[in-house]
């Protein structure tokens, strides 16, 4: 069998679209094995946050004590000595729910911000830089501190945080916007401006209602303490349908990137597109807002870190993204629950923590020194 030789400099050059199928395999691989190397690592922490804890388990109990409850009773008996009897009552009852919260979170905020980076084109735009964490914050505040809207049960929070989070996005976007185009440098100073203005009706609204401070604090801390299962229910299907509606706009994106005169000339409406893609990024972020807190910084960090292995393509950013930012704060948050155990601290302060330095370098990259 001939052995095929490799193609030389001069060759590439006079078959420019072999080059570029080149390329697209090489991108292609290693988008497989990144998503093949995150599974693995995202199951083996998703076994590991359900062994730690106060409460420990050792990694082999995690697994029969997770399936006992399926088990008939005959067969149960026989596997009880694996773990203790508190075991399968712990996973389910109070881990399990939070891990599950913890990815559909990570998932729903580094989405948003790959989608935000995408149609903004602007590496520094994320829900929480661009205020729309605070206008979800401030629509949770007002649903726990006005009682009247105690009516609408489990939805108050989830419908509260997406009205203020679509809100913040709307006016951020509206206030950036000149002759139809929108800046780097405008999209931002509106995003802090209306974040701030929005964090200073919340501390009036604590300043003014003090029955329920503890209560507003926490939630604007950030954090996964209270997940439930009927919380994964709502919040996760919201999130897999604004993550399908982010993939079936991935080209449209990808074409934007390119500039939004450039979009226009093959075809794709970019204000269309823009609006579009924030009111999705908006809901999923209310999503996981309304039931998490304010979590700063994961929209800005994990699209970064993906973008440099597998590049700016959000056909493969998008996926490769959503994985990495539920391993992300499904890590994060195990940490906050351990470092002090029995105590914890609200999983945003960890992703703060990390997320202002990497803000900072960002910074620092953009202006090139």
């Amino acid at each position: 069998m001939r052995k095929r030789q490799p193609r030389s400099a001069e060759a590439e050059r006079t078959d420019p679209e072999g080059t570029v199928r080149s390329a697209a395999s090489q991108r292609r691989s290693r988008f497989h094995i990144l998503m093949a190397a995150l599974t693995v690592v995202l199951l083996a922490a998703i076994v590991m946050s359900a062994a730690l804890g106060a409460a420990r388990l050792s990694p082999g109990q995690v697994v029969p004590a997770a399936i006992h409850r399926f088990l008939p009773q005959g067969g149960a008996s026989q596997e009880s000595s694996a773990f203790p009897n508190w075991a399968p009552g712990l996973l389910w009852g109070i881990r399990f729910p939070r891990i599950a919260m913890a990815l559909v979170v990570g998932l729903a905020l580094s989405t948003a911000g790959a989608t935000f980076q995408g149609v903004f084109r602007n590496p520094l735009a994320e829900p929480y830089l661009l205020g729309v964490s605070a206008g979800a914050g401030l629509g949770a505040t007002v649903a726990i501190v006005w009682k009247p809207l105690a009516s609408l049960g489990i939805w108050t929070l989830p419908v509260a945080a997406f009205v203020g989070a679509t809100l913040s996005a709307f006016m951020v976007y509206r206030l950036a916007t000149f002759s139809g185009k929108t800046s780097t440098s405008s999209l931002l100073l509106s995003g802090v401006a209306v974040g701030s203005t929005f964090t200073a009706m919340i501390s009036l609204l604590m300043v003014t209602t003090r029955h329920d401070l503890r209560t507003v604090i926490m939630w604007l801390m950030g954090g996964l303490t209270t997940a439930e299962w009927s919380d994964v229910y709502i919040a996760a299907p919201v999130t897999l349908l604004g993550f399908l509606l982010m993939l079936a706009h991935a080209n449209r994106m990808n074409l934007m990137l390119m500039g939004e005169d450039r979009a226009g000339e093959l075809g794709v409406d970019g204000q269309r597109t823009r609006t579009r893609m924030l009111i999705v990024a908006s809901i999923t972020t209310a999503a996981a807002v309304a039931f998490s807190g304010l979590i700063g910084f994961v929209g800005l960090m994990v699209p970064h870190m993906i973008r440099l292995i597998i590049g700016p393509d959000h056909r493969y950013l998008l996926p490769a993204t959503a994985l990495f930012g539920a391993l992300f704060l499904l890590t994060a948050d195990t940490a906050a629950r351990t470092i002090f155990a029995p105590a914890e601290i609200p999983v945003g302060i960890i992703t703060a923590f990390v997320g202002g330095p990497f803000f900072l370098y960002l910074l620092r990259l953009r202006k090139g020194v």
